[in-house]
């Protein structure tokens, strides 16, 4: 393996190389979505130009740089970049594809036969195991621990295949759990309101920096014997290196659990916006049909061929909002 040159400011940002399996990931990926996106264009249905851009940039934009970057390029010699490397797959390139929204994109593209078959596969047995909140979250902090503290990493250093998929598993870990939370699909248990996705993505955050305080605090070193056999003489002790690693990894989990509570936060919104606008609508329509509707009276002729009208109950005396307990009449006699 050849050492690449010393790690200067302007390598940090110049330094790039091709990975040719990560690049057919992120077009066929790409590719799938815009297909999606000019799909609904073409039936003259609108897809938000920004979950576009969170799916393009921040998405598959952090695959590129993952695996193409600097990152990619010293990861061989160098624990930190292989740390950074690592935490961006399975944090926040997850997280650019959940805010992109695809499941919702493909349900809405797809033939209604299609979809019925994806929608199926969503509420699946398997689907709803592996997306289920405890156990997701569970399984990128098994992901994390498996890489760092088995032979796996070690053993993807040198071998280029097990080393992509190692890209692709933690990209799967991470998108297990980031996708169902932010989808608008009721891809989660119905008790997965979003008062509980905020507190679940509260406690994710928190959970996700583990693997980073152990491996900063580890006294052993991880995948050592490749890392002192291949670090050229101009890198940073082994063992500060791999605190650094550690490091970045537990400041990167902590920066990218603020913006997925925003996300949830700003969909808790929008979905309450939404429930509330259709709400007034159903009153208006109700108070509509109250006013159009004459009162049920019955009349008779008394002595002097006065006609006397009287109600039929002392229930139609009151309004309908005072005698029915439906959403729409509570909410109205709380107003009152």
């Amino acid at each position: 393996m050849e050492t690449p040159p010393q790690l200067t400011m302007g390598r940090l940002f110049s330094s790039w190389q091709a990975d040719v399996p990560a690049l057919l990931v992120v077009v066929l990926l790409g590719g799938l979505y815009g297909w999606g996106v000019l799909r609904l264009r073409r039936r003259g249905e609108a897809w938000p130009v920004a979950r576009t851009a969170a799916f393009a940039l921040l998405g598959l934009g952090t695959i590129v740089v993952a695996t193409m970057s600097v990152l990619a390029v010293y990861d061989r010699v160098l624990f930190w970049p292989a740390a950074v490397q690592n935490v961006l797959l399975d944090l926040i390139a997850p997280l650019g594809l959940a805010l992109g929204d695809p499941l919702r994109l493909a349900l809405r593209a797809l033939s209604e036969r299609a979809a019925a078959r994806a929608q199926g596969a969503m509420t699946g047995r398997l689907f709803r195991l592996l997306t289920f909140p405890l156990v997701s979250t569970a399984l990128v902090l098994a992901t994390e621990l498996t890489i760092y503290f088995t032979p796996y990493f070690e053993t993807a250093l040198a071998d280029n295949w097990l080393h992509q998929l190692m890209y692709l598993h933690l990209l799967l870990a991470g998108s297990l759990f980031v996708l169902p939370v932010l989808t608008r699909e009721e891809a989660l248990p119905a008790w997965c309101t979003h008062p509980v996705r905020a507190g679940l993505v509260f406690v994710d955050g928190i959970i996700d920096a583990v693997p980073g305080i152990v491996v900063m605090t580890h006294g052993t070193l991880i995948a050592g014997s490749w890392y002192l056999s291949h670090s050229p003489s101009w890198a940073p002790d082994v063992q500060h290196d791999q605190q650094l690693g550690g490091g970045a990894m537990v400041s990167i989990a902590e920066l990218v659990a603020l913006p997925f509570l925003l996300a949830i936060l700003v969909q808790w919104a929008r979905t309450e916006r939404a429930e509330t606008v259709a709400l007034d609508r159903r009153l208006d329509t109700e108070l509509e049909v109250v006013r159009a509707t004459p009162a049920k009276t019955s009349t008779g002729t008394a002595t002097g061929a006065e006609t006397v009208t009287s109600t039929e109950g002392p229930d139609l005396v009151r309004p309908w909002w005072e005698t029915e307990n439906s959403e729409v009449a509570q909410r109205i006699r709380g107003q009152r």
